[in-house]
């Protein structure tokens, strides 16, 4: 959906300093709370709530407003369990051949392996789909500009809002994902982008131990 040109005014309530601080720190300290989570319980989440954090990754900013994205919810058993199959196929392959030595002892401190539970525990995927090109609506193709960018930049606001309601999630990539675009009936200008495990943790579920790097390991300011 290109931008239509027209020019509207922009609403904009500057905040004070200090409350410029605290929104800015309160918000960092909430979001420095989340973890990956591979253990979930099965209950349920109310579906408004994955509407809401759908609408705020939709908000992203993308090239030229062509928000080359497609959400896939899905929530229904017997499908996340054909995705779980799926994804473990192709994990095995990875484990046991494709992946080199030094990208085993990477993953070794997290535990994972060709194994998948969560797929099927977790009560909700979220499938991204990023979209190379749309269609007009007089049917015709039409490029999307800044594809991979525009669908992380909108899949790291759909974490950040999960994690917002007070849920866990997990950002999981199969190491072969195009069985999920077949699967879930996706058009052929679509490819999987990752899929966002939600739900609540399970009772006992632990996450590894990581230390995350400093600002001045991150940052430089010129």
């Amino acid at each position: 959906m290109a931008d239509s040109g027209r020019r509207v005014p922009y609403s904009h309530s500057r905040l004070k300093l200090e409350e410029m601080r605290e929104r800015a720190a309160a918000f960092r300290a909430h979001l420095e709370t989340r973890r990956s989570v591979r253990h979930y319980s099965g209950e349920p989440i109310e579906r408004g709530v994955i509407q809401d954090c759908l609408l705020t990754a939709g908000s992203a900013p993308s090239g030229a407003n062509c928000q080359p994205w497609h959400f896939v919810v899905v929530t229904e058993g017997a499908a996340k369990k054909r995705i779980r199959a799926a994804a473990e196929e192709a994990e095995y392959e990875f484990y046991h051949g494709r992946a080199g030595r030094e990208w085993l002892e990477a993953l070794a401190p997290l535990g994972t392996d060709n194994h998948k539970p969560f797929l099927e525990e977790a009560p909700c995927l979220i499938v991204v789909f990023a979209q190379k090109y749309g269609t007009s609506p007089a049917g015709e193709r039409v490029s999307h500009y800044y594809v991979q960018e525009s669908v992380g930049i909108a899949t790291g606001l759909l974490v950040a809002a999960v994690h917002n309601a007070g849920l866990a999630c997990l950002t999981y990539t199969p190491s072969r994902m195009d069985f999920l675009r077949e699967m879930l009936g996706r058009p052929e200008g679509e490819r999987p982008f990752c899929v966002l495990v939600v739900g609540y943790p399970a009772d006992g579920a632990t996450v590894s131990e990581l230390k995350r790097k400093k600002l001045e390991e991150i940052a430089t300011f010129v």
